[in-house]
């Protein structure tokens, strides 16, 4: 027979085991490495906010994006991330420094080395925040690949993929599986196609067109946000790198505009990728 202090002596225990399983602490480190974009942010839907770094409306959405990221780096790290890196992948980048969120690393501006810099084996996951549909989505806000000026369209064996399959395919490259994707519900359900339903989704606006959206309140998404991220560090152990084996037959369209007028001309490339962090160069 066990005495009362051996029973309550085991039982705390195991609560502190159980504790450390659910936060990760019992395991390996679990470093997160977060590739963002501006397009599918709460709160983002025009490109007026997203073409410009000074304007009224491109310095509110980077607020907005700065909110996004915070909600994301408190949920990795309340579930058991032991290291949070978030890369500025949105072209002119959106950074706000002083609206940096505590426990994560900041990489922006340019140049740099690499596409996707710091990123190593090491890591455990991917996020892919703040991202957009592929270019032609109908109900995609501000959908895009690469270009929304020149309307870029690029097909990997033969399968049209956007910028969630370029980015995945260079962290599976180092065997780093995604975890978590955010944006509106089109990039969502592109998620869901590419990644499967393990990759957990978070959708923070609906789109209607292009550039027009249901939006939800800040608190909301930012709660959902948190929820997401904590959940997707649970589901590691679940989600596979996406690869493709290289070399990868490629195509692209994109639009040439000509003369004084300016007239549209589609313009088709095709050629063969060799490298997986170099998806759109061929």
């Amino acid at each position: 027979m066990f005495s009362k202090i051996q029973v309550h002596v085991g039982l705390v225990v195991f609560l502190i085991l159980a504790l450390f399983v659910e936060t990760g602490l019992a395991g390996s480190e679990k470093k997160i490495y977060i590739v963002t974009d501006l397009e599918g942010i709460s709160g983002v839907f025009k490109f007026s906010q997203t073409r410009e770094t000074d304007t009224p409306l491109a310095r509110e959405a980077r607020e907005y994006f700065m909110g996004d990221v915070a909600a994301v780096a408190r949920g990795l790290r309340d579930g058991g991330a032991t290291e949070v890196v978030v890369l500025d992948g949105h072209g002119n980048q959106a950074v706000i420094p002083h609206l940096m969120e505590p426990g994560a690393k900041y990489i922006t501006g340019t140049p740099r080395p690499g596409v996707f810099c710091g990123l190593d084996n090491t890591f455990a996951g991917v996020v892919l925040l703040g991202f957009h549909a592929m270019m032609g989505t109908p109900d995609g806000v501000l959908n895009h690949t690469q270009s929304s000026k020149s309307e870029n369209r690029y097909w990997y064996n033969d399968v049209e993929s956007g910028e969630l399959v370029q980015s995945a395919v260079a962290a599976g490259s180092y065997g780093i599986p995604p975890i978590l994707v955010t944006g509106d519900e089109a990039t969502c359900r592109e998620a869901e196609k590419f990644f499967g339903k393990t990759c957990v989704t978070v959708a923070v606006k609906k789109g209607v067109a292009r550039e027009s959206a249901m939006l939800y309140p800040f608190e909301e998404t930012r709660q959902k946000l948190y929820k997401g991220a904590k959940q997707a560090m649970k589901i590691i152990p679940e989600c596979k790198p996406y690869k493709l084996d290289m070399p990868v037959k490629a195509k692209m369209q994109h639009l040439v505009f000509e003369g004084t007028e300016k007239k549209p001309k589609l313009v088709t490339k095709e050629g063969t990728v060799t490298n997986a962090l170099q998806m759109t160069r061929f």
